[in-house]
């Protein structure tokens, strides 16, 4: 294959969620169907390599005449409650639920020293920075379920804990229109753990 089509190949399979034969697929796809779809996606990389950026103070995509952005900024946002999640992706996934209303902070990535992904890769002081100075009251921990980001939700607390700071963390269990007979025991487990009294 030419050279071209393995970097093409090698780029793609460097985005999340997409191993090589996806990649290939894509890659055909879009050489297939260069004179629509790879136009537009061309068009569409470098209007975002032109205009959008991580917002300064929470890290939520923004366009880069708009920062800070539009929900740092909201004065119908609280600044008492504080999400902490992984990576910007999660904040659209929380929005687009409608019921935080409070602000958000994403460390971009987890503790994974496998990895190399240290504390000073992260996003970790300026968190700290930002409960001393906009009056936190609650740290909302949502990060993923696993083994590194469980040591690093328990980095932060130890970290962060401060008299008055409540630290708090998603609920885990049962999902909506889920049966129980399709749960592992973990999640089973937690759902039991963290029921609730009706």
């Amino acid at each position: 294959m030419a050279d071209a089509f393995e970097r093409l190949i090698g780029a793609l399979a460097r985005l999340p969620g997409v191993g090589r034969r996806s990649a290939e697929r894509m890659a055909l796809r879009l050489v297939v169907k260069k004179a629509t779809l790879l136009k537009e996606l061309q068009a569409a990389l470098l209007d975002a390599d032109g205009s959008l950026v991580c917002c300064s103070v929470c890290g939520a995509i923004t366009r880069s005449d708009s920062d800070p952005c539009r929900i740092c900024t909201d004065p119908g946002r609280t600044s008492r409650v504080l999400c902490l999640v992984e990576d910007p992706g999660d904040i659209l996934l929380i929005e687009k639920a409608g019921v935080f209303r409070g602000r958000y902070h994403s460390l971009m990535g987890r503790l994974s020293p496998m990895n190399g992904i240290g504390v000073a890769e992260l996003r970790i002081e300026p968190l700290v920075r930002r409960i001393r100075s906009e009056g936190v009251e609650e740290l909302l921990l949502a990060l993923n379920s696993g083994v590194e980001s469980d040591a690093t939700g328990a980095f932060i607390r130890d970290r962060v804990g401060a008299p008055g700071l409540r630290i708090s963390r998603l609920a885990h269990g049962l999902p909506v229109g889920s049966g129980v007979s399709y749960l592992d025991s973990v999640t089973l487990g937690r759902a039991i753990e963290g029921r609730q009294a009706i």
